[in-house]
């Protein structure tokens, strides 16, 4: 078949895709008037998971189960701005790391609300300035956002969803690799490009800023200086990517939550997130986990915080599988409270990743 019969053949399947997403679309609007109606969140992870997990059950290739994804994320953030204008606060500025997970998680049709730090973000979703919130909670190689774990505990928000974000740090300048005398970065990147900043440029002068945009915007305004930042930085700010993937450790990855007012309803394979204070005795710890092993719910993460209220006081964070409504769950839950001075559940939500 020539060249033309096959791009006629393309245009011909082209209009009924169109068809078919408006179709999909009159839908979505019913839906959300529906919603709308029952004061129903907008966004709902537990049928988001179900969509993406029944696209691949049908895809039959050639096209990969991550292309497919991308497709159906942006019409899902289609569906999602016009059932509602969605408002999506995210740690900031624009093309942060922080942006760049939240559209990953709500496509490129909503709108979002840039946040100085994380206590904005949570306060922008607890007023109902934003519908959902953005925010970073732990790293491979640099471990937990302190920050965020602390504002869990008084917050009345809950987790709804989360985010795995493979971080990519770049050399991004307007002039070329010998021309660089000054990099500009947030600190914590420093640390993890440190051994390819030696090898490769180690004559160049390494300056403290408070962000990776900020760092984008510098290196697009002075001569004979780079940046590193994300791939996204270097379209907004008119940069050369001199080098990808200057990190030290090749499998970075950031995890953020996505934060709501509402809870989610079970699905197949959930995580729930708490977090508890025990009381001050021998073995407290210890046997805290005894109601997870007697139920047989796998714990993923523990972590420890200070109180903040008191000297040598503790919070526990813990991640398990399973969702807050299942049977054992709720038993290991109320056996847990028995047993500690505070207990907390922050959220069951879908893990998709």
């Amino acid at each position: 078949m020539d060249l033309k019969k096959l791009r006629h053949k393309i245009d011909w399947i082209d209009s009924n895709i169109v068809k078919l997403l408006n179709a999909r679309a009159d839908i979505t609007l019913e839906i959300g008037h529906e919603k709308l109606k029952n004061k129903k969140g907008i966004y709902a992870p537990d049928r988001e998971k179900e969509v993406l997990t029944r696209i691949k059950s049908l895809n039959r290739g050639p096209m990969p189960h991550a292309g497919l994804e991308a497709v159906y994320r942006e019409i899902m953030s289609s569906s999602l701005s016009l059932e509602k204008s969605l408002r999506i606060a995210y740690l900031g500025p624009e093309a942060s790391f922080t942006n760049l997970a939240a559209i990953k998680k709500f496509g490129s049709q909503v709108e979002y609300v840039s946040c100085d730090n994380i206590s904005e973000v949570f306060s922008r979703v607890d007023s109902n300035d934003s519908d959902y919130g953005v925010a970073p909670i732990e790293n491979s190689i640099e471990g937990a956002v302190t920050h965020t774990f602390d504002l869990l505990v008084d917050s009345d928000l809950k987790i709804c969803s989360q985010v795995l974000l493979e971080i990519s740090h770049n050399l991004l300048s307007k002039v070329n690799l010998g021309q660089i005398r000054e990099i500009y970065s947030n600190p914590q990147v420093f640390g993890q490009c440190r051994h390819w900043l030696m090898q490769n440029l180690p004559k160049a002068e390494l300056v403290d800023v408070s962000s990776t945009t900020k760092a984008a915007q510098i290196a697009s305004k002075k001569k004979h200086a780079a940046c590193i930042a994300s791939e996204l930085a270097a379209q907004i700010y008119g940069l050369k990517i001199l080098k990808k993937n200057i990190q030290d450790v090749p499998h970075n990855i950031t995890r953020f939550l996505v934060l709501s007012t509402t809870d989610v309803p079970p699905t197949s394979k959930d995580r729930t997130s708490i977090v508890f204070s025990i009381k001050d005795k021998v073995g407290a710890l210890h046997a805290m986990l005894g109601p997870f092993r007697v139920n047989k719910i796998n714990l993923t993460k523990i972590e420890s915080r200070p109180s903040k209220r008191k000297a040598w006081d503790y919070y526990f964070f813990v991640d398990f599988e399973g969702h807050r409504q299942d049977r054992n769950v709720q038993k290991a839950l109320h056996k847990l409270e028995d047993m500690c001075k505070y207990l907390k559940v922050l959220g069951s939500y879908p893990v998709l990743e």
